[in-house]
């Protein structure tokens, strides 16, 4: 299977995000390292695998994860 890399800018030109945006918020909150996106050669310079991001956006999250509700109407996942 082959698989496409891409830079935090092309994910950003593609998902018509900021690139900011993408390394501030959805890094490691819902782009997993190992998962969605790896460093080559434990630099820092990202690469995100396209499919696997691609995937993840059309499945339906698991409402059977157990949540901690929060005081102002958020939740945390733990």
């Amino acid at each position: 299977m082959d698989k496409t890399f891409m830079t935090t800018a092309e994910l950003a030109e593609k998902l018509h995000y900021n690139s900011r945006y993408i390394t501030n918020h959805l890094l490691d909150a819902v782009l997993i390292e190992g998962v969605h996106y790896f460093r080559p050669f434990g630099r820092r310079k990202i690469l995100f695998i396209w499919e696997t991001i691609e995937k993840d956006m059309f499945t339906t999250p698991k409402i059977d994860m157990p949540v901690i509700p929060l005081k102002r109407g958020g939740v945390c996942h733990g």
